[in-house]
C-alpha cells in the first residue's frame, strides 16, 4: 500500500491497517488470551515483508504461540504442538495447519530474532517500570551474574560453533554452548543474555553483557567474577559490585583503613598482563589501582554448610551499606542458582532439541521468554495480594498457567476472561511454597539408572551385546577387579 504522491501516508495507514486487524481478531491459542496484557495481538501481526508476509496456515501468530506451548510442556515433540495447534484451529473456525511436521518447523525457523528480542525487552522494560522503592535494595537495582552449560545435538554445524570438550572422542559427546545471564532480584525476570562456546571462560563472554547495566545499578555475582577487570569495569561505568572474594586471592585485615570489625578500606593493584578477554586500548584505561571495601560477614543460618563469607565491593560506604546488609544481598544469590535449575530442570533447558545454530538461538529465546513470562505472573499475583515473590512457587505457577489458559480461551467474552485471570492471581498467591528455614536436601539420586554401557566409539561401529542382562559386565566402564 504505497503511492507514488503520498508515500509516507500510506505508509502510515497501513501500518495503522494492520494493528487494527490484529487487535480485532480472536485470540486463537490459550496463551495468547493468557499472556495477552504482555503481548499484544498488533506484536504479532502480518509482516509487511520477508518470511511471515503472506497469509500461510502457519502464520506468524500461530506458529509463535505453538512453540511457546510446545517449550512449556518441557518435553514436547513438534508433532504434538501440531496437534495441539490443529484441534484449537478445528474450534475456531481457522484453516486446520498440515499434518507433517516439516512446515511447521520450516515455519519455527522463520520467527524473526528481531521480535523474539524485541518482545523480551518490552516485558522486561514493563515489569521494571512498575517497581517501587520497596523492592529495591538501599534505593538500588540488583542484577546476579552466573553461568552454565547446555548441551546441544550433535550435528556438524553445531559441533563448528559450540565443539564439545577436548577429551571427548570424536562423535561420543555433544556440542556444548556456555549461557551468562543477568537476573533481577527485584522482579524474578532474565534481562540480558550471551552465549559463548565451552572454550571460552564466563568472564570472556560477560563482556557483551555490560551495554545491559545501567548507572548506579548492583552487579550481585560469586567468586568466579570477583577480578581486577570486572571491578575496574563496575568503576568507570558508574556500577557498583558485589562479589565474594576468590580463595587464590590473599587475605589480609591488617592492611588498608579500619572502617570497623571486619571491614577495611583496601586497595588493589593492577595486574601486569590484560586478560585475554580484554582490548589493551580498554586495559589500558583503566587505572593503577582500584578503591574497595573488604567485608567479613558471619551468616548463622540454619543448614548452610558456609559460617562466613568475605565480599569485595565497591560500595565504600560503611553507613549505608553496613555488613548487615551485604550479607543479606549475598543470601539472595541464590535466587540466581534456583533460576537456572527452573530453566534447566523444570523447563527442559538442558539439552536442545533444534539442529542448526539459527534454530538453537529461536529455541533459546523461547524458553527465556516463557520464564520471564511465567515471572511476570508471579509478580502480578504478588503484587495484588501483597506477598513476597520468593514464597510463590515456579512450578506451580507455570502448571495453572496452563490450565487457566485453556479456560480463558473458553469463555466467549472478556468480561469472563479477565475474572477468570483475577481468579488465576488468587490462586497463585495462595500457592506458596512452605516456609521451611534450615531445611537439608542431599544432592544424591536414589532410583538407579539402567545398567546399559557408556557409547564410547561411533553409533555405527558400536557392537552390541548379545545378552542384555550381561551389560554392565561387558561394560569398558565397569571397574575390574
Amino acid at each position: 500500500m504505497s503511492t507514488a504522491d503520498f508515500p509516507a501516508w500510506a505508509g502510515s495507514f497501513a501500518s495503522r491497517l494492520q494493528r487494527l486487524r490484529a487487535n480485532s481478531a480472536a485470540a486463537l491459542h490459550q496463551f495468547e488470551a493468557l499472556f495477552e496484557p504482555w503481548i499484544p495481538h498488533h506484536w504479532l501481526a502480518q509482516q509487511d515483508a520477508g518470511a511471515h508476509s503472506r497469509d500461510r496456515c502457519w502464520n506468524l501468530r500461530l506458529v509463535f504461540w505453538s512453540f511457546l506451548w510446545q517449550v512449556a510442556q518441557a518435553g514436547a515433540s513438534c508433532r504434538e504442538a501440531i496437534r495441539q495447534a490443529q484441534s484449537l484451529c478445528v474450534r475456531s473456525g481457522h484453516r486446520r495447519p498440515p499434518d507433517e511436521t516439516s512446515a511447521y518447523c520450516q515455519a519455527r525457523g522463520k520467527l524473526p530474532l528481531e521480535l523474539l528480542g524485541d518482545i523480551h525487552q518490552r516485558l522486561v522494560g514493563e515489569a521494571a517500570a512498575a517497581l517501587a522503592r520497596q523492592d529495591l535494595w538501599c534505593g538500588h537495582h540488583v542484577t546476579v551474574v552466573d553461568g552454565t552449560t547446555v548441551t546441544l545435538p550433535d550435528t556438524p554445524e553445531n559441533q563448528a560453533l559450540w565443539p564439545q570438550q577436548s577429551v571427548q572422542k570424536p562423535g561420543c559427546g555433544f556440542p556444548i554452548m556456555r549461557v551468562v545471564a543477568f537476573f533481577s532480584l527485584a522482579t524474578g525476570m532474565l534481562t540480558a543474555w550471551a552465549t559463548g562456546h565451552w572454550h571460552q571462560h564466563e568472564l570472556e563472554v560477560l563482556q557483551a553483557l555490560w551495554e545491559s547495566l545501567d548507572k548506579d545499578e548492583v552487579l550481585l555475582g560469586d567468586r568466579g567474577f570477583s577480578v581486577w577487570s570486572v571491578l575496574a569495569r563496575c568503576l568507570s561505568g558508574g556500577i557498583h559490585g558485589v562479589f565474594r572474594l576468590r580463595g587464590a586471592r590473599k587475605l589480609d585485615f591488617r592492611s588498608g583503613r579500619r572502617l570497623g570489625p571486619d571491614d577495611r578500606l583496601i586497595h588493589w593493584q593492577k595486574p601486569r598482563h590484560c586478560p585475554p578477554y580484554l582490548e589493551p586500548a580498554q586495559w589500558a584505561q583503566f587505572p593503577g589501582q582500584l578503591l574497595l571495601r573488604m567485608v567479613r560477614c558471619r551468616l548463622c543460618v540454619r543448614g548452610f554448610r558456609t559460617r562466613q563469607v568475605i565480599l569485595v565491593t565497591t560500595l565504600t560506604d560503611p553507613i549505608k551499606y553496613p555488613p548487615q546488609a551485604l550479607g543479606q544481598l549475598y543470601l539472595r544469590r541464590w535466587e540466581m542458582e534456583l533460576t537456572l535449575r527452573h530453566l534447566k530442570t523444570t523447563l527442559q533447558m538442558e539439552h536442545l532439541s533444534c539442529k542448526n545454530p539459527a534454530n538453537i538461538e529461536r529455541e533459546l529465546r523461547m524458553h527465556l521468554l516463557i520464564y520471564n513470562l511465567v515471572r511476570r505472573l508471579m509478580l502480578e499475583s504478588a503484587r495484588r495480594h501483597r506477598i513476597s515473590l520468593d514464597r510463590i512457587s515456579f512450578a506451580g505457577a507455570l502448571a495453572t498457567a496452563r490450565r487457566y489458559g485453556e479456560a480463558m480461551l473458553q469463555e466467549p467474552t472478556q468480561r469472563m476472561r479477565r475474572t477468570l485471570f483475577e481468579e488465576m492471581l488468587r490462586v497463585l498467591a495462595k500457592d506458596t511454597i512452605p516456609f521451611r528455614p534450615g531445611r537439608r536436601e542431599p544432592r544424591a539420586v536414589k532410583r538407579r539408572p539402567k545398567p546399559y554401557p557408556r557409547l564410547m566409539r561411533h553409533r555405527h561401529s558400536f557392537r552390541e551385546i548379545p545378552h542384555q542382562n550381561r551389560y554392565w559386565a561387558n561394560s569398558p566402564c565397569r571397574r575390574k577387579k
